[in-house]
Formats: C-alpha cells, structure tokens, sequence
C-alpha cells in the first residue's frame, strides 16, 4: 500500500518506529508553512532554529534510505497550507493511506482531524513515541480529585518509570529538593564557557524575508548557537552533564546582569522539537549522576530531573485536559495592553530590561525570569492574559503552546483561577532582590514602596492584593498576604495604589 507519512516541524524523532526500515511504497512529507510561521508572530530565531532543524532532519533520513518530499518556504510548489500541501501529495503520489504523528498542538490536532474526515483514503494517527506519558493519562491520575497537584503527580512518576528510587523510596530520603536549589549566584563557582554551535545562517535569513515572513527579536547572522540536529542536541546533553549539572539545582532560580544562562542546561528547544527525548536526557543525566555520586550532591539533579519529568510531563497532561476552553480563561478579568517596551526592553526598571533584552536577543530566558520577573510583572500590571500568551509563544524558541500556555496562563498570570497553580506568583522587590543583583544599579530603589524613586514592584503588589483582595479571600495560601494588606495604614495603601495605577496607565514612562 503506498503511504504518505507528515512529519510536523516539532516531530524530529529520528529513533521513532517510523524509521527502522525503509520502505519505496513509504513517502514522508515535511514543509516549512506560512500557516506556522504566521499563526503568531515569532522571533527570528525561532523560525531559524526550527527550519534548519526541519532541514537537518529530512537530510538525515534520505541519508539513511527512506524517501523524502521536502518544501521549502519559497518552493513554488508549496501552497503554505496544510490541507493543500496533504491532498496535493495524495493525488499526485496516488497515495492509498495517510499517516501522520498526534500533534502536540490542539489547533493542529484538530485541524488533521478534520483533514481526515474530507480524504478519499484512509488515514491512521500514531504516538510521537517521544514523552513518558500518554495524552490523557494525567487527566486519569487526577480524576475525582479537587487539587491537580503537581507534586503527588511527579512523585507517581517516579515511582512508575522507576527513576532515582531504591527499594521502593526516593534516593537520598527525599522527594523534593526545592529549598536546597534558591541560592543567589555572586560571581561564584565560574561559569563555564558556552558550548559553540555557531553556525551562519545568511542564506536562510534572505529566504525568509524573501517570504515576506515578520518576525521580531535579533540574530547575529554568523554566529546561530542553537542545536539543531540529534547529534548537536547529544552534545549539549553531555556538556550539561559534564560542566553545569554539579551546580545546576543549587542557582536554578538565580539571575545575574554578567550571565544569561548560569548553570541552565538549555536543553529545552532539543526536547520540544523532539530531537531528543526526555527519557534519553534524564537517562544521560542519572547515568553521569551515579558514575560521579561523589562530586555531585543529589538536590542538583532532583531538581534537573523534576523539571522534566514532574513540570514538563505535568504541563503536558493540563494541556490535554483542559483545552480548548483553557485558552479563552481570564479569571482575574484583567484586560490591560502588552505594554510597548516587550518588544524593545527599552524600560528604566533594570530587571525587566535585562529579562526582556534577554529575551530578545537570545530567544530564551530561563524559568525564573519568564515567571518571576516578566510575568510577575504582566500580572501586577494586569495585562490581558491573550497579550502576554501571544508574546511568550512568539519570543521564546521552546515556545510549543502545549508548553507556553500552560506555563504562561496558568502558572505565570493565574488566569485560569488555579488549576495549575495554588496561588498567583507574584512578589515585591523583595524577592527580585534576593535572588539576583539586577536591583544594584537600577534607576529606581527596592527598599522603598512610594515616591518617584521606589521601585514599581511595590506599589503594584500592593495594588494587586487590594484590587484582588474579594477573589483570593478564601485561599488559605493567600491569607498572610492579605492579612498584611489589612494591616496597611490607609494613607500608605492610598498612596501605593495611586502610584501603581500611574504606572499602569502609562507604562512606557518607567
């Protein structure tokens, strides 16, 4: 039966089933699409990262026999859609079976579905082979129970992959590192230099403004450092394991102005496009573990290992029980605009500038800054939460939106009322302070809450308590905070909230 097999851009498996034999009846099909390209605005480096990958993969599996149709984004034979691209291929292979992998995408999903239903042959959906868990096994797990909570989840996860447990207990009496991986980096341990992938992506960079395609963010055209083959992603692997897992955990929530990355693995974009799995990462990481159990202490790779197989796998399995509804949630009712300075990182308030500017020109910035700075700040300021959806998808090269949007409405702006997290994470200066040095220096003061010269974050915690105060009265977790806020002498409450609404009514001035 000659069969025609999809291969999305976020689907580069190469040790799938799929490919352990060839087959001349066998064509698989893979194209660079406006469809993707332009469902949100991305960064340049993104479309970059995932075209050259897509490119790489396809080289690979004709090298190694099977029989590839590859369109390229200014193909003249590309009609940038998938359904065109699907039928077109149907009637002129006269294909007799489609075949393609579960997308990790709803819209995607859906989209196959129904491209599906109109086809005159017969189609068949298959595992990406890629994650531990199946789509909807979280949504199993939790089902008659109130609270999803994440770490009963990571801890049956562990139990059943059989991962850092003897004789049926966690390795090291402990589940949970976390309050062992908080430390502020001052300079110390150094920081070892970045594994060079440079690669020159000139003639790439003129395909893609031939297509017309608009990005945003920065690129240096010579020297692209992001993995974007299994062999590349491999590397890493090992160079994190190497050089970064033996102080990973312990500055896993840090930031520093002299360092982007610290001890972060950046493995991220090499797992979300698959071109590598999470299996053979925490395989790699427990394996160097055990073999050097005398230089690294635990709490480094429980906190690696809890990332991936707790959040990640946790993050997926929401995805799958909530959407599509989870997408429209706005439980806070917040409604402001993205305010400019996310596109330029042109802001006073040093944090986010640095967050920001990160972001830009590196496409990536660690879970921290995403969470307790840029969306601390998204939050408080009670930006809508589609905007700032939007942005995390587009800036960030890791940005799946099974990922994005689970980590970015629900975790990060609590716009979906608490089924990811228990309460909202946001904080004052106080916590940017003391997990980093991007207060020193910065044009406004973290010890003071009112006047032009304290810091922001302040003023507009306190705003967002009180604005807040009715929706989070009966959270237990929020009860010291708003106990506080009770606390607060009314002319000092009156004259934060009048600083937060300046701040949120025109953001650009500071």
């Amino acid at each position: 039966m000659k069969t025609l097999r999809l291969i999305l851009g976020d689907q580069l498996n190469l040790q799938h089933s799929w490919y352990r034999s060839t087959n001349e009846d066998v064509v698989y099909l893979m194209a660079e699409m406006r469809q993707e390209t332009d469902y949100v605005k991305h960064h340049i480096q993104k479309v970059v990262g995932f075209f050259l990958a897509m490119r790489n993969f396809a080289e690979v599996l004709e090298k190694k026999g099977h029989r590839v149709i590859y369109l390229k984004i200014n193909d003249s034979r590309n009609p940038q859609d998938l359904k065109k691209i699907i039928t077109q291929h149907i009637s002129e292979l006269e294909i007799e079976k489609f075949e393609y992998q579960l997308p990790d995408e709803f819209r995607l999903d859906k989209q196959l579905s129904d491209i599906c239903r109109s086809l005159d042959v017969p189609s068949e959906a298959f595992d990406t082979e890629h994650f531990y868990t199946k789509r909807y096994e979280l949504k199993d797990f939790f089902k008659g129970k109130k609270q999803l909570i994440m770490e009963s989840f990571y801890r049956m996860m562990r139990k059943k992959h059989d991962i850092m447990m003897v004789n049926g207990q966690p390795d090291g009496g402990k589940w949970n590192f976390d309050h062992s991986n908080r430390k502020k980096w001052n300079g110390e341990p150094s920081i070892p230099k970045e594994l060079n992938f440079s690669k020159d992506v000139s003639e790439l960079l003129d395909e893609i403004e031939k297509a017309g395609i608009q990005t945003f963010g920065n690129i240096n055209p010579k020297t692209f450092n992001w993995p974007t083959s299994e062999e590349e992603c491999n590397r890493l692997t090992n160079y994190f394991c190497e050089h970064l897992l033996v102080h990973f955990g312990d500055f896993q929530d840090a930031f520093h102005t002299n360092e982007k990355f610290l001890f972060h693995s950046r493995l991220s974009f090499a797992m979300n496009s698959k071109m590598i799995s999470p299996k053979m990462v925490i395989d790699t990481v427990l394996e160097y573990y055990y073999n050097h159990i005398d230089e690294i202490h635990i709490s480094q790779v429980e906190g690696f290992v809890r990332q991936i197989l707790g959040w990640r796998e946790y993050m997926r399995g929401i995805y799958w029980k909530e959407m599509p509804q989870y997408k429209e949630l706005n439980e806070l009712d917040n409604h402001n605009p993205l305010p400019e300075f996310f596109w330029t990182g042109d802001t006073k308030m040093n944090c986010l500038k640095h967050s920001i500017s990160q972001s830009l020109d590196e496409a990536y910035a660690h879970h921290i800054q995403r969470l307790m700075i840029i969306g601390n700040y998204a939050l408080l300021t009670q930006i809508h939460p589609d905007e700032v959806d939007n942005w995390y998808l587009g800036v960030y090269i890791d940005a799946i939106e099974w990922v994005e949007i689970t980590n970015t409405r629900g975790m990060s702006q609590f716009a979906d009322g608490g089924i990811v997290a228990t309460k909202p994470y946001v904080s004052s200066a106080n916590y940017i302070n003391k997990m980093g040095n991007y207060c020193k220096g910065c044009h406004y003061k973290h010890t003071e809450k009112t006047g032009e010269q304290a810091c922001p974050f302040n003023a507009l915690y306190w705003n967002f308590l009180d604005e807040k105060k009715a929706y989070f009265e009966n959270n237990q977790r929020m009860s010291m905070m708003l106990n506080l806020l009770k606390k607060k002498n009314p002319e000092e409450l009156s004259a934060l909230k009048e600083r937060a609404h300046k701040i949120m009514t025109n953001p650009e001035h500071f």
